[in-house]
């Protein structure tokens, strides 16, 4: 490979790379633990190569759009066959088109019960407005919804 393709040689150490992707020590680790990562070691310390921090980004991507650790691992796994990438991009292609199809449906879903509450809503505050118009006020301010999660953000120990 001519000199000018290659990847500079820098390597990045564990805080660096929590940093940039706003993820934790032991996150790295579990995935580490998963055979997802590879970093080196010196002496007790991580280090990551360019290798590594490709793979992060694309294990962090798939973790947001909700694949598997094991769909992951098979794309990632195709990286090192000689093809200039075609196999692993065929695969996140049909990955990818996969999820496209259950992200429809479950924003479908979600869209079904949003109306459905809507209209329960609708029924509710009619019936109180007759029966109960003192109770209307104080259904007004909704309670502060939980603390969730956005879609495909997930504790790693929570990875399927």
């Amino acid at each position: 490979m001519p000199h000018e393709l290659r990847r500079p040689e820098r390597t990045f150490t564990i805080r660096q790379l929590c940093l940039e992707f706003k993820c934790t020590p032991r996150a790295l680790r579990f995935y580490e633990d998963k055979g997802l990562l590879s970093p080196a070691r010196q002496g007790l310390n991580r280090v990551y190569s360019y290798k590594d921090r490709a793979r992060l980004q694309l294990i962090l991507r798939g973790k947001r759009v909700n694949l598997s650790l094991a769909e992951i691992r098979e794309i990632l796994d195709l990286y090192d066959k000689r093809d200039g990438g075609a196999s692993q991009n065929a695969t996140a292609l049909r990955k990818f088109r996969e999820r496209i199809v259950t992200l429809e449906q479950q924003r479908e879903d979600l869209d079904q019960a949003i109306n459905l509450l809507k209209t329960s809503c609708q029924a509710i505050e009619d019936q109180l407005s007759h029966t109960r118009p003192d109770l209307l006020a104080e259904a007004e301010q909704p309670a502060a919804p939980p603390t969730t999660h956005r879609v495909g953000q997930r504790h790693p120990e929570h990875v399927r």
